[in-house]
């Protein structure tokens, strides 16, 4: 018998079985999609997050330690000075630019509503380093930082509460803050919280009116000319700052820096080992699958123990009955997977498809179907025909021709 007519016979006894052998594929079937589909789902998640915070890796945030180090001085609060020295720094390859910034929390009112927001004032340059964009409006320019005006950028959440769900009607409309009267210029568009919560002005004009002058920042942007630098800018900035604020021991800094890019690699990393555990608790299913296709092998040995008999009579070997059994076991096997494969990538294309509707949330969130993982699950789909039906089948070559002949 040629394998063209093994394939064929076992095609054929699948069709005279129709319900049990798709009850026996289900298990093979469910475990094949989920592993595609939670694969496919983690890659999908990765790169939504790598999306959104790429352009962000490249950013490297100072900002003052909290509290005194034991043993040490009292800490220096971060100053323009320290800014200027930074920038000078920019001029190198490692460093793009550096602008300073402060905060603190305040109420914004209007004569009807009142919102509790993050004041943040910096330069004109703050929305483009930090990848925002503007919904309405405009961002303040350089002559509105050198001239101190009093004007504002609203996140959406305190435009949404203040002025209604259009970002248009909060123009040149006024807000007071710490009982000082502001313009509305822009607002930009959401980025997640709480960014949305902010409100942004010209850092001396939030010096002025909020935070009672001075030249202290509690936060130092500054932008690697690409993320494959950004080590060699953060070494430039403790540099620069330690000579500044005379630190001998890196134990003592009174300052903080911290760094997107190795964050990101951390969460890609933790990421990526859920992934792999999520789809090997998906495999647990092809566990179940593998013992459904035992069964039915089992039961289809029992069932045709006659058949294997006049075979054997009539001159079949051990070795072809035993290739028989095995290869209805991988069409067996391998049908379920190949349907498996047909549900996962589906279920992965319809949720791409689907996600947009879901909100703005995920709209960059597209399950991404791997060939490794389809390959992978395919594989042990067919080891699993393999493995389950070699039992039975060897059970069904061995069986003595005047056995099975008499067997009723």
């Amino acid at each position: 018998m040629n394998l063209r007519e093994a394939v064929r016979i076992a095609l054929r006894g699948l069709r005279a079985n129709r319900l049990r052998s798709v009850l026996t594929m289900l298990g093979i079937i469910i475990g094949v999609a989920a592993v595609i589909l939670l694969v496919a789902i983690g890659n999908g998640v990765q790169s939504s997050v790598n999306e959104k915070i790429q352009p962000l890796a490249n950013l490297i945030t100072i900002v003052p330690s909290v509290g005194n180090v034991p043993g040490g001085a009292p800490p220096k609060d971060l100053i323009d000075a320290d800014v200027a020295a930074l920038q000078d720094r920019s001029m190198s390859h490692d460093i793009a630019a550096v602008i300073p910034a402060t905060s603190g929390k305040a109420l914004a009112e209007t004569d009807s509503y009142r919102f509790r927001t993050t004041v943040v004032g910096s330069t004109d340059r703050w929305l483009d380093l930090n990848n925002g964009d503007m919904a309405a409006g405009s961002f303040f320019d350089d002559a509105q930082v050198r001239s101190t005006a009093r004007v504002v950028v609203l996140g959406p959440s305190v435009a949404s509460y203040l002025f209604g769900n259009d970002p248009a009607a909060a123009l040149s409309h006024t807000v007071r803050i710490n009982r000082q009267t502001f313009r509305v210029i822009g607002v930009m568009q959401s980025v997640g919280e709480p960014g949305d919560s902010a409100t942004l002005m010209p850092l001396n004009t939030a010096r002025r009116y909020i935070f009672g002058g001075g030249d202290k920042v509690n936060q130092i942007i500054v932008q690697a000319a690409q993320a494959s630098v950004v080590p060699a800018a953060e070494n430039d900035v403790i540099r620069v700052l330690s000579d500044r604020h005379r630190i001998k021991d890196t134990a003592n800094r009174d300052f903080e820096v911290q760094s997107l890019r190795s964050r990101l690699d951390t969460f890609n990393q933790i990421l990526r080992v859920l992934t792999l555990f999520t789809a090997a608790v998906a495999a647990i299913s092809l566990f179940v699958g593998a013992i459904g296709v035992l069964n039915i092998m089992l039961v289809s040995v029992t069932e045709r123990t006659r058949e294997i008999g006049i075979r054997k009579a009539i001159g079949a070997t051990r070795r072809a009955i035993l290739e028989q059994f095995l290869i209805e076991s991988l069409v067996l096997a391998g049908l379920g997977g190949v349907i498996g494969i047909g549900v996962g990538v589906g279920l992965s294309v319809l949720g791409s498809i689907l996600a947009p509707a879901l909100g703005p949330t995920f709209a960059t969130f597209a399950p991404a179907v791997t060939i490794p993982s389809v390959v992978l699950s395919f594989a042990i789909s067919l080891v699993i025909g393999l493995v389950a039906g070699g039992y039975p089948a060897n059970r069904a070559a061995r069986l003595r021709p005047i056995e099975a002949l008499r067997y009723q």
